[in-house]
């Protein structure tokens, strides 16, 4: 069949250039390398604004208790004409000072006035009379009855909101010896009974740690994770416009995939199917290249074309010979043959390229190829009549073996994938000399098929090209295991309509056909006898 050059409407895709890997690459490590050294950098930003705030706090703390005790302390003995005295109520007495209870509470007081993150409280649940008593809530009841079962504890307690976090801490207030004799002997003392060691009351200090206040500490880890969101949504916009990108490339790779399958599916039409599949899979070029291998050719023609294209309209006659044609280009295939060619009515098929299974086997391919176009025409020749064809198709056929050149035969524009030599004329002669319904072969190809069919010879004949005469042999029918086969028996003319296939005849059907063909044989001879007789039939 040719195979032409084509010009196939390709719009190439445009070029895709990805994202260096190398540069993806160094990012992803600038990164990774980025996020401990901004840790790092901000844990010692948050150090060092902590130590920052406890100096602060400290200095504060610091500063008011110099100032408390310049004041309440050494302003009070230096101003004071009289003996110093160590009371509580120092404030009622010229001259006299806070005794340590009092300071402490005084300067608990002054500390927490400040309004920083650090406070400081002392006080009993035995105040003076005079002094304000102190509510407890639960942490701090909870906290003295655990304390006076068990002074050497430590009381915490950790509480807030998600922007800051404040503890605790709570140490009991031990009893001394000045401090039982003053308390158990002062007359504005509430209890009277204290011990050397008991706890009197509580000291409370209070460190409070807001969190928003050191969300800023952390401005080397923001900065980094706002460099990690800035390149993530970069690298998420790069991945988009990349696969916007594939996706054009894989829609156009569609179409034109789509577009190559359905060229591909109509050349196959044009194409014999085993040169389809070589081209396609590459074992084949298309190249202007022959060589010369040894084939075994078949040829068929139709009895009388031109003569039932006559009685038959075009309509009519191209829809049997597309039948006919389909039918047998269906055998051909699947007995591994070449369909070379139509030429109007008649066929050529080889085997031996481009697939062989060996000289003998090709041969005995195309021989049972042949035997069953036989078959089958016969079968076609049924339901032409049926359909009301007076005289359906009739093939001869012709087969030949030997040594052929086979290729590319034409132009680098147009290809003809075919065969030449004197064997394939071989082949066309052969054909021409068979009965209607008939297989010629050649010598050659019978001494090859001779144990699948039985024989007999022609008349030689002369070819032009050939030296030596040919001997035809037409083929009888299959013999040996083949020969068991079923077969067709098909006769047609005026008076004439036979049809027998002993494939799929049952036996009531045989015993039918037995008793109708004896009463058509008695007829036959009741016509002849008269004729014998020398008597008037009529």
């Amino acid at each position: 069949m040719s195979v032409t050059s084509l010009a196939i409407p390709f719009d190439p895709p445009r070029r895709y250039v990805p994202a260096s890997v190398a540069t993806i690459s160094g990012l992803v490590l600038l990164l990774l390398a980025g996020l401990p050294v901004a840790v790092w950098l901000d844990l010692r930003s948050l150090s060092e604004h902590a130590l920052h705030s406890q100096a602060d706090e400290l200095g504060a703390a610091i500063n008011t208790m110099r100032s408390y005790y310049g004041q309440n302390v050494v302003g009070r003995v230096l101003n004071s004409t009289t003996p110093t005295q160590v009371i509580h109520n120092y404030h009622d007495v010229v001259g006299a000072i806070p005794i340590p209870a009092t300071l402490s509470i005084e300067l608990g007081t002054a500390i927490t006035s400040q309004g920083g993150n650090i406070g400081y409280r002392f006080f009993s649940d035995y105040p003076f009379l005079h002094r304000a008593p102190h509510a407890f809530d639960d942490f701090e009841k909870r906290a003295l009855a655990t304390l006076r079962q068990d002074p050497k504890a430590r009381i915490y307690d950790i509480s807030g909101s998600i922007f800051d976090r404040q503890i605790r801490m709570v140490t009991p207030v031990l009893m001394g010896v000045a401090c039982v004799a003053c308390h158990n002997s002062h007359p504005e003392s509430p209890k009277r009974d204290w011990k050397v060691g008991d706890v009197r009351g509580l000291q409370e200090i209070t460190i409070r740690q807001p969190i928003a206040a050191n969300i800023f500490a952390f401005k080397y880890l923001l900065l980094y994770l706002l460099c990690a969101a800035a390149a993530g949504l970069a690298f998420i916009a790069l991945q988009r416009r990349q696969a916007a990108t594939i996706g054009g490339i894989n829609r156009q790779l569609e179409e034109t995939n789509g577009f190559l399958a359905r060229l591909s599916a109509k050349l196959s039409k044009f194409l014999p199917p085993q040169l389809y599949r070589s081209l396609f899979s590459g074992d084949k070029d298309v190249v202007i290249a022959t060589e010369r291998k040894k084939l075994t050719i078949f040829f068929s023609d139709i009895v009388n074309f031109t003569a039932t294209a006559e009685r038959l309209q075009p309509e009519e006659l191209t829809r049997l010979l597309n039948e006919y044609l389909s039918e047998m280009s269906a055998i051909a295939a699947r007995h591994g043959g070449t369909v070379d060619k139509f030429i109007g009515d008649a066929m050529l098929v080889f085997f031996g390229d481009p697939d062989t299974k060996g000289v003998a086997e090709d041969a005995k391919a195309a021989v049972a190829m042949a035997l069953e176009v036989q078959q089958r025409l016969a079968e076609l020749d049924v339901n032409w009549r049926r359909g009301g064809i007076e005289q359906p198709f009739r093939a001869r056929m012709g087969i030949n073996s030997g040594y052929c050149n086979v290729g590319n035969f034409g132009s680098g524009d147009r290809m003809d994938y075919t065969i030449i030599g004197a064997e394939a004329n071989l082949a066309a002669r052969l054909q021409s000399i068979a009965s209607p319904g008939g297989i010629v072969l050649s010598y050659e190809t019978y001494a090859l098929v001779r144990d699948l069919v039985s024989a007999h010879p022609l008349p030689a004949i002369a070819m032009k090209g050939i030296s030596r005469p040919v001997v035809p042999y037409e083929v009888d029918g299959p013999t040996g295991e083949v020969g068991q086969r079923a077969q067709v028996i098909s006769e047609l003319g005026t008076g004439l309509d036979l049809f027998l296939d002993t494939a799929v005849i049952d036996d009531e059907g045989a015993k039918r056909a037995r008793r109708a063909l004896t009463e058509a044989l008695a007829a036959l001879d009741a016509r002849d006898k008269p004729a014998e007789l020398g008597e008037d039939p009529i």
